[in-house]
């Protein structure tokens, strides 16, 4: 199953999305008209979530059958985040090789003198994005006047359907709701301003719409194996980044077991992968320009694309 939220009618949807077809269907439109019984557990993907086994029972129902009333073309709705509020975006260093691409531009040295941090290697980890800075496919991105060099960033990343603490690795997986295409547009003369205090990253990636996931999330059932995906990335058309999940050294079960160390996780949360090698502009020297189109695609989740404007 293919979640989306949609906005058709100036009201934002809880969606299925039928994509040979390129129509959703709006789910609490269709819980509506089926019954006069409110259905609460379909009103947003994140309670579709938080509803666990009942809620997408609900959901399956509506798909094998649902109302024509509810079911919309894709060119009269609007893309929003597939969860325009989550509870908490966390984006981890999950690919070696992007850390030692870019060091080693950075640096003018060749890639095979770049040596990470044994910790970086040992660790996946993250830092938290601004959770409430968060844009959907076809959003246009509109850049801060405080930076000249944009970029994008090829990712992908789980969200979790269900909670807990001190997860390990080996429950990790069923944890995992669905999966979703990640783009953490940065400001890089800003970034290395910010490196270099020590004290971490604030505003090359703190702006709004810098968090862009889409253009659904696909149930981890239908993905199947996520560490087989092709993701590559296109700017205007033309191809710029070509890398798999199967390099990444942190999985997604890592990811989970370390973030639940003493800290309680909860449905919804997102948790990217980090950089594909090649995956941005710092890696290979081509950066985004203001009217450029970035499209991200992974397969068997599909195409994320934004423009990006001058402010």
């Amino acid at each position: 199953m293919k979640l989306a939220t949609v906005i058709h009618d100036t009201g934002e949807h809880a969606a299925v999305v039928l994509d040979e077809e390129r129509r959703v269907i709006l789910l609490d439109r269709a819980a509506r008209i089926l019954s006069p019984e409110p259905e609460p557990a379909l009103e947003s993907v994140l309670a579709i979530i938080e509803g666990g086994a009942a809620a997408r029972a609900a959901a399956d129902r509506i798909v094998a059958d649902p109302p024509e009333e509810a079911v919309v073309r894709f060119d009269d709705v609007v893309w929003r985040s597939p969860l325009p509020r989550p509870p908490q975006i966390r984006d981890f260093g999950g690919f070696m090789d992007h850390f030692r691409n870019a060091r080693a531009r950075l640096e003018g040295v060749p890639v095979e003198r770049v040596e990470l941090p044994p910790i970086q290697q040992e660790r996946p980890l993250y830092y938290v994005a601004n959770r409430l800075a968060v844009a959907g496919h076809e959003a246009e991105v509109r850049w801060p006047p405080y930076s000249s060099v944009i970029d994008y960033e090829l990712e992908f990343a789980c969200v979790l359907g269900r909670g807990g603490m001190d997860i390990t690795r080996e429950a990790a997986g069923s944890h995992i709701f669905g999966y979703t295409i990640f783009n953490d547009f940065t400001a890089r003369d800003t970034q290395r301003e910010e490196i270099s205090t020590g004290l971490g990253l604030s505003k090359s990636k703190d702006f709004t719409d810098a968090n862009v996931l889409g253009p659904w999330i696909v149930t981890a059932d239908e993905l199947g194996d996520p560490y087989q995906l092709l993701m590559t990335a296109r700017i205007n058309g033309v191809e710029v980044s070509r890398g798999t999940s199967a390099d990444m050294d942190h999985t997604f079960a890592d990811m989970i077991a370390f973030t639940s160390t003493s800290t309680r996780l909860y449905p919804g949360e997102v948790l990217c992968s980090g950089t594909v090698p090649t995956g941005c502009g710092l890696e290979h020297g081509r950066f985004l320009q203001p009217g450029d189109t970035v499209e991200l695609e992974v397969s068997g989740i599909g195409v994320l694309r934004n423009k990006v404007i001058a402010t």
